[in-house]
């Protein structure tokens, strides 16, 4: 099976040349946001008020990385995507193309995937010393309240990943 470089963000054109099954090695930039982060995000969404990030083309990795312990990050492994299913379709319907975790989604999700042209990435449950590795550099962005659940910008490459929903 070959595998296929992607560059974050990822336009329409590129999205649509991708099959689910297709094994992916990712490059660029990507956001960390779980169910508490995807809270706070819809919230603002809702009022009308400036996003800690720009969704437009944006990807995110649903992961709450461990402290660094003076690397550039801690563990960073996936974690189950469907507890972000609430909020989803409202960020996809902002913007949102990418989004990287394990698991199956909903219905509504992979609805609102398909019709939006946005792309959902599995990534491998238990392999969080590997993602470790392929982060080059990690920034906070928001909600740093939340602890491992804050918003991190990071900067990876050859981030494995296989294509589950287009």
């Amino acid at each position: 099976m070959t595998t296929k470089k992607l560059f974050l963000p990822l336009d329409a054109a590129k999205i649509k040349e991708l099959r689910e099954g297709d094994a992916v090695s990712l490059y660029g930039t990507v956001y960390t946001a779980r169910d508490q982060a995807h809270k706070r995000i819809a919230a603002a969404i809702k009022a009308g008020e400036k996003l800690p990030f720009d969704l437009s083309g944006a990807a995110i990795y649903y992961c709450g990385p461990t402290p660094s312990n003076g690397n550039i990050i801690g563990a960073c492994g996936p974690t189950t995507s469907g507890r972000m299913d609430a909020y989803t379709p409202l960020l996809i319907e902002n913007g949102l193309s990418v989004m990287i975790g394990k698991g199956v989604r909903s219905a509504e999700v992979v609805s609102s995937i398909k019709a939006h042209g946005a792309i959902y990435l599995t990534a491998i449950g238990g392999a969080a010393a590997l993602y470790q590795s392929k982060v080059i550099s990690c920034e906070l962005v928001a909600y740093p309240d939340l602890g491992c659940e804050a918003v991190y910008k990071l900067e990876i490459e050859d981030f494995p990943a296989v294509v589950g929903v287009v």
